[in-house]
């Protein structure tokens, strides 16, 4: 498979890396030097695009690939108000388009047990609920885009819970993300439930990258020849 690499920090090498293992080649390599060389002409030579740059570039990166019919696949955050355009646009051009907070096999089973939790601590109002996540001091956002996904899959459970906040907060109603930032951390989300009693927490540390990058190639196979949008749970049959 044709792969072009829009952003080529840690997460794009990566990705380039596993895609070659895995029998991919990158036939086009954007970084903030070679700006020029996103054409129309040669994004059209890759099969599927994986996006990995801003929040603020971000959403012209993914209108490009699909006004040119190109598959995208997507994990820069801080630019969703705008998903359900591309969406559209994905639909109109009549190709496919993954968006995801994480591309990690194992946080996408990390969501899935996050949301039964939930549903399991929904009626038991005497436990506290709060979020932490730790990154590298690199990382651009805070809270992550994986805490948001937690925080949100929480809130659609917990009907005592109004909105998550990136702070500690004394109101019954803001669910706390408290977001830390730790060279050289890839990546630690702690879900915690606490009462007088006891506590619940379940985490996931990220080691390093190859999580990630392995995702996104994952997702970039699955995307071939597909029209429409898709999320991970698609992409690992979860």
């Amino acid at each position: 498979m044709n792969i072009a690499l829009i952003g080529y920090g840690k997460m794009g090498k990566a990705i380039h890396e596993i895609a070659k293992v895995r029998g991919h080649e990158a036939v086009l390599i954007i970084d903030a030097d070679n700006l020029g060389d996103l054409t129309p002409e040669n994004i059209r030579k890759a099969d599927v695009a994986i996006e990995f740059t801003s929040p603020h570039t971000a959403y012209n990166n993914v209108k490009f690939c699909l006004e040119n019919k190109v598959p995208v696949v997507c994990g820069s955050t801080g630019w969703l108000d705008q998903l359900d355009e591309m969406k559209a646009l994905a639909a109109e051009k009549q190709t496919g388009l993954i968006v995801a907070s994480n591309f990690s096999v194992g946080v996408n089973i990390f969501f899935e047990i996050n949301k039964r939790l939930a549903q399991l601590m929904a009626p038991q109002t005497n436990y506290e609920v709060t979020l932490k996540e730790i990154h590298h001091t690199a990382k651009k956002d805070a809270p992550s885009g994986t805490a948001i996904s937690l925080a949100e899959q929480v809130l659609e459970e917990l009907g005592r819970k109004e909105k998550w906040v990136n702070e500690e907060s004394a109101h019954p109603g803001d669910l706390s993300i408290i977001s830390e930032r730790i060279d050289p951390a890839p990546g630690t989300h702690f879900v915690k439930y606490s009462s007088p009693i006891d506590d619940i927490e379940i985490i996931h540390t990220a080691h390093n990258r190859t999580g990630f990058a392995l995702g996104a190639v994952l997702a970039a196979e699955f995307l071939k020849n597909k029209v429409g949008f898709f999320g991970m749970k698609e992409v690992l049959n979860l």
